[in-house]
């Protein structure tokens, strides 16, 4: 499969990837997460960003490594089907783009219009609702129809612009800071710190969505791992530095502002304009993650229509703006339609396992390709951070729920069947 030609332009740079990257990242997550972080291991909180910014770290240079090897759109889906078939493909590829994107989209999409709800109740109304979401899909479906260019320089844009007041809690917030606050009286125990790091799993992950876009992206042996390293590391320190300036401020009040404790850190410093500030702030890092979707995401409806796995219309390419304008257009329908329908917490959970699965897939498939000629990136010690990373990985499914467990069941059952329908019918 990494063999086939693309009619796709490769226009997309470091800066851009790295952009890219770090818009997948930095949504929802990271305006709640100090507090629950808090509230599971009290001042040891930055133990847990420590530990997970590691073990992603370990997890994203794999995915730098494979994605040098294989450098067709399609991202990790493409990895996993090069690595172990077709059956392994058809399913990685839905259970990424829908199991996960989709549905991650269409649940925070519902955060967004609930936060925006608090300052203009009429998002309340359901006919609304629709329409906010019809406009903005309908939109960013547009912009990435246009050309992959102008979808990555909007992302830079939308990227610059949401991290501007999280930056600005930082680099104000630090010399307010209770250095008291942040001093570990009692580390740990193995099971608290476990679920402290479950819950910055959920807030790291997302970056790899960055990577569909391999088949426009250049000089991907050199492009790849630095993008891939300068955004991973670039999240890591903005995510310690937030969790200290609000657990430093806040102190063991932390842990009692779940919904919103960058707004209170902010409302802190600066009186009720910053609340205020940091909801509107939320709101925006969700629409700019939103709008990264719709730009990447499609590219692997593209790549499963080019490789038979999904119909192949999907495959087709605007003849202008060389752009997958058919896997942009359902994709972005299918994140309307789910939007509207609402359901949060379960949309969270498939997405959520989902991904813990397509990480597992993709480290699987860069041990098995290792020894693939490549003139990219690759990495030391041979298979050990792949080794460590499939170890943590499970360790992380472990932590899944029952219920949890017989979501992803019923969804990977129901992609069997399909599968096997479409080998008969093929035949």
């Amino acid at each position: 499969m990494s063999t086939k030609t693309e009619d796709l332009k490769r226009e997309i740079g470091t800066l851009g990837l790295a952009s890219t990257f770090v818009n997948f990242i930095v949504g929802a997550g990271i305006y709640a997460l100090p507090a629950y972080v808090a509230i599971a291991i009290g001042n040891a909180a930055l133990l847990a960003f420590i530990v997970c910014g590691i073990l992603i770290t370990l997890i994203m240079l794999c995915f730098a490594e494979i994605g040098t090897k294989i450098t067709v759109s399609g991202g990790p889906y493409a990895y996993i089907q090069q690595a172990f078939g077709e059956y392994a493909g058809f399913l990685s590829n839905i259970t990424f783009w829908f199991g996960y994107a989709v549905l991650a989209d269409a649940a925070i999409a519902n955060a967004m219009v609930d936060m925006l709800a608090t300052q203009f109740p009429i998002f309340q109304n359901s006919i609304i609702r629709a329409g906010f979401f019809f406009i903005m899909f309908g939109t960013f479906a547009l912009v990435n129809i246009r050309g992959v260019k102008q979808g990555v320089n909007l992302i830079k844009t939308l990227t610059a612009i949401k991290l501007l007041p999280l930056i600005f809690l930082v680099l104000y917030g630090i010399f307010f800071i209770d250095v008291g606050n942040l001093t570990i009286t009692e580390f740990p125990t193995t099971s608290s710190l476990g679920e402290a790091c479950i819950l910055l799993f959920f807030a790291f992950g997302g970056g790899e969505g960055a990577l569909s876009a391999s088949g426009e992206i250049r000089n991907p042996g050199k492009t790849i791992p630095k993008g891939i390293l300068i955004g991973i590391l670039g999240v890591i320190l903005l995510y310690m530095a937030i969790q200290m300036v609000c657990q430093g401020l806040l102190g063991s009040e932390l842990g009692d502002f779940q919904e919103a404790p960058l707004a209170e850190t902010l409302q802190r410093l600066i009186g009720p304009i910053g609340g205020i500030i940091m909801i509107y702030a939320a709101a925006f890092s969700i629409f700019s993650t939103l709008s990264g979707s719709v730009n990447q995401y499609p590219r692997i409806l593209y790549a499963g229509g080019r490789d038979g796995n999904l119909p192949g219309f999907l495959s087709k390419i605007h003849p202008r703006f060389l752009t997958p304008v058919n896997g942009i257009i359902l994709y972005a329908t299918l994140d309307f339609i789910i939007s509207i329908a609402g359901g949060f917490k379960i949309l969270a959970i498939i997405s959520s396992a989902a991904l813990l699965l397509i990480y597992f897939g993709v480290v699987a498939a860069n041990i098995k390709l290792r020894k693939m000629e490549s003139g990219g990136f690759k990495l030391i010690g041979g298979i050990t951070i792949p080794a460590i990373s499939l170890v943590i990985i499970s360790w992380f499914l472990f932590q899944l729920s029952p219920n949890e467990w017989i979501a992803v069941l019923i969804f990977m059952a129901l992609l069997s069947i399909i599968y096997l329908l479409k080998v008969k019918l093929s035949k």
